[in-house]
């Protein structure tokens, strides 16, 4: 039986993927085993920001924030966002070669992104100028920046703006690892009592679950959050990030977060070595 406590502060961000992952939940589709949530959507780097401050129960983050955050978070078995062969992607006016990278200003949604974190990996250290994620398109546009780095929808709309693919994230972690590119991930404060998190495990599953199984269903509802895409590009959105892995990590996906970690403390950018902990119902 489930603990009673007070109503959870579950949060993600305003976008067409994670919108589809909580339909079942936000629209009560499913049994949440009598849990209470309230929704908060915020920005990925907003997020991170918060659950640093303690402020969120469960939440979407960057797999690079858990490295400072898994003291008080564990890593719930669903909800990851994981780029099989594609991902992140730097953006400029023109072609920019790879060793002119590290030198050029590139706009980031945040320091502690995973996109972030990816792109010092591929390229080391840059100047880089932190700026929300829906502006950077623009900056680049603008010539306000040299380039920028993508998440979200705009990886499959900056050809539009006439902008171009510098370097890409997803086809260089793959080649170098042969594993998906770990991105997102929902977590849960670890000081819950053990059977709530177990149960808030089950109920996000179901709810991701639920989507994949009325993909129509929750691809509409999905097109609140899309922010100006056309359906047909919402629904490569959602199917990009929204996937088996989405549903549980299995073997690939939990190497793939371990190794993400392990290089980024070996290449100097993480303080210290950090073994995922992972919260599972089954």
């Amino acid at each position: 039986m489930t603990t009673a406590i007070a109503t959870l502060r579950l949060a993600h961000s305003p976008d067409s993927d994670d919108a589809f992952m909580f339909h079942g939940l936000a629209n009560m589709k499913i049994d949440a085993e009598g849990l209470d949530f309230v929704h908060i959507l915020r920005d990925i780097e907003t997020l991170n920001r918060m659950a640093d401050a303690g402020e969120l129960d469960v939440t979407a983050i960057s797999v690079h924030a858990y490295a400072f955050l898994h003291d008080r978070y564990a890593l719930l078995s669903s909800g990851a966002s994981m780029g099989q062969r594609y991902g992140p992607v730097i953006v400029a006016r023109a072609p920019i070669p790879v060793p002119e990278l590290a030198r050029t200003t590139i706009a980031v949604p945040g320091l502690r992104t995973s996109a972030c974190l990816a792109a010092r990996l591929a390229l080391g250290e840059f100047p880089a100028v932190v700026m929300p994620f829906d502006e950077i398109l623009d900056a680049v546009v603008s010539g306000r920046v040299d380039a920028g780095l993508l998440i979200h929808e705009g990886q499959l709309t900056f050809r539009r703006q006439g902008l171009v693919p510098a370097f890409e994230l997803g086809p260089w972690w793959h080649g170098r690892t042969g594993l998906p590119l770990p991105l997102g991930v929902n977590v849960v404060r670890k000081d819950l009592p053990t059977d709530t998190q177990l149960a808030i495990d089950r109920v996000l599953k179901r709810s991701i679950a639920y989507g994949l199984e009325h993909r129509e269903e929750a691809l509409e509802y999905a097109m609140r959050f899309a922010r100006g895409l056309k359906p047909h590009l919402a629904d490569r959105f959602v199917g990009m990030y929204v996937n088996n892995y989405t549903l549980d990590y299995g073997p690939d996906g939990k190497k793939a977060i371990r190794l993400f970690l392990k290089m980024g403390h070996e290449a100097g950018l993480l303080p210290h070595r950090v073994e995922p902990e992972f919260v599972t119902a089954d």
